[in-house]
């Protein structure tokens, strides 16, 4: 037997209760509550249960390799972990328009030799079907479903027996079973969790795709996130050409990996060699406020271009403008330049940019930070050929940084002549490279280097 009952949930966090609130206790967001109907069953002498499963040693359970799916995307199995597991839910989020459909149509046209259901709850068949001959890559084994309700698609999986399932997006869908709205906490909670169910007992992996909210994250809301295998958010700015694919949650691989795509006229484009990307193309002209600094994403090191205005503040007080930095770290370094090196900032204005659209949090790239705030400080260029690598304390000293090899290999390879490093950081391996590496210890190190 079951029962109807009224449940209050947050629509931005998932928060349950059994009154309407204000604000919400767990995100503290204010009017987000909305009612919602859910049924509740209850305890009788129903004789139909399902048979428990035996507990095993653990010493009994045999570990076999993970089966994967290779996709045509290198940099899509890169930041998978090596390509989609058996029996995996993965989560695809980004805001509208990001290019999250054309990320999956274009991957799964290119299969071959796998059946394929793609489960649209927001175009119709002719737009993705016009979608798919502007990408110019057709593939047999590609069913295109236009349906909302899960019974219907689970009936139509049934039938079709595939072994990939797409479902784009999990806020369209809903079953006959809940009587709320489509989106809703408990909508979107059901339909994820009958698809995890169909994905752990099949064998067949399933993805997702999810909308974020205002503020960034998967809407729907969090309630997602602990529910599926892998969580990817696929970032960038519309008005730029580049996109950003970050692995946030990963049960069978690393979450420190990103690929890197081209937005162009067929589609997503893989970006090979990101270093290049990420640097501005007029690197023979010298221009101050600009330092470039080795940051690691993953496995791989990454060049990025840091971009520093300095200048008086023309309003009184002074400004803090940062992009693709943490703004709180900048205001330690520039603490750190006036009570260490002397320097007067406090009433001037400072903005600084991480070119390409990154967001950086590798405390490595302070020393890059510094170089550029400094030069654009004094107005004097800083060698586009140096490259900066360091963590900058709180005394002014500068701290080691892990994997120093790779980035001055790195360096080396995109043909850079300077590296600055932390004192003592490589520990004698500094013959191994051809590379110019100069050594600092202290924040006036580093100013000496560059300003004599």
């Amino acid at each position: 037997m079951a029962k109807t009952k009224s449940v209050y949930f947050c629509q931005n966090c998932g928060h349950e209760s059994p009154k309407w609130l204000g604000k919400c206790p767990g995100c503290g967001e204010w009017n987000t509550f909305a009612e919602e109907k859910v049924t509740v069953s209850v305890k009788g002498n129903s004789k139909q249960r399902r048979e428990s499963p035996r507990p095993m040693k653990l010493s009994e359970i045999e570990v076999t390799e993970e089966a994967r799916i290779k996709l045509p995307s290198s940099e899509l199995n890169r930041v998978l972990g090596g390509g989609l597991v058996a029996g995996s839910l993965t989560l695809i989020g980004g805001e509208p328009g990001i290019g999250k459909s054309t990320l999956l149509l274009q991957n799964i046209l290119s299969i071959r030799n796998r059946k394929i259901l793609y489960v649209s709850g927001e175009e119709s068949a002719t737009q993705l079907k016009l979608r798919a001959d502007r990408l110019g890559k057709l593939s047999e084994d590609t069913y295109i479903l236009c349906e909302t309700l899960l019974e219907n698609i689970f009936d139509q999986i049934k039938k079709v027996s595939p072994d990939l399932v797409i479902i784009d997006s999990i806020q369209t869908i809903a079953s006959e079973t809940i009587e709320s709205a489509q989106g809703s906490v408990s909508q979107v909670r059901e339909c994820a969790v009958s698809l995890l169910r169909y994905a752990k007992e099949s064998g067949v992996p399933v993805i997702i795709v999810g909308h974020i909210n205002k503020d960034g994250a998967i809407a729907g809301p969090k309630v997602l996130e602990h529910i599926v295998d892998t969580v990817l958010q696929f970032e960038g700015d519309r008005q730029y050409l580049y996109r950003i694919l970050r692995s946030i949650k990963n049960r069978f691989g690393s979450t420190s990996e990103i690929g890197i795509y081209e937005m162009v006229e067929r589609g997503l484009r893989e970006v090979k060699n990101p270093s290049e990307m990420l640097l501005s193309d007029n690197r023979d002209q010298e221009m101050s406020g600009i330092a470039i600094g080795c940051t690691i994403e993953g496995a791989r090191p990454l060049m990025v271009e840091v971009q520093a205005l300095v200048s008086t503040a023309a309003y009184g007080t002074p400004q803090r403008s940062v992009t693709g930095y943490e703004h709180r770290r900048l205001n330690m370094l520039l603490a750190v330049l006036e009570k260490r090196a002397k320097f007067r900032l406090g009433q001037k204005d400072v903005f600084l940019n991480i070119a390409g659209g990154l967001k950086i949090d590798d405390p490595a790239i302070d020393l890059a930070v510094v170089a550029a705030v400094m030069s654009s400080n004094f107005d004097i260029a800083v060698s586009r050929k140096t490259v900066f690598v360091g963590e900058v304390g709180l005394s002014g000293e500068i701290r080691t940084v892990t994997r120093i090899e790779q980035r001055v290999l790195e360096s080396e390879k995109l043909g850079f002549d300077t590296i600055v490093i932390p004192r003592e950081n490589l520990k004698g391996l500094k013959d191994k490279f051809k590379i110019k590496i100069v050594e600092v210890g202290r924040i006036e190190d580093l100013l000496k280097f560059l300003f004599g």
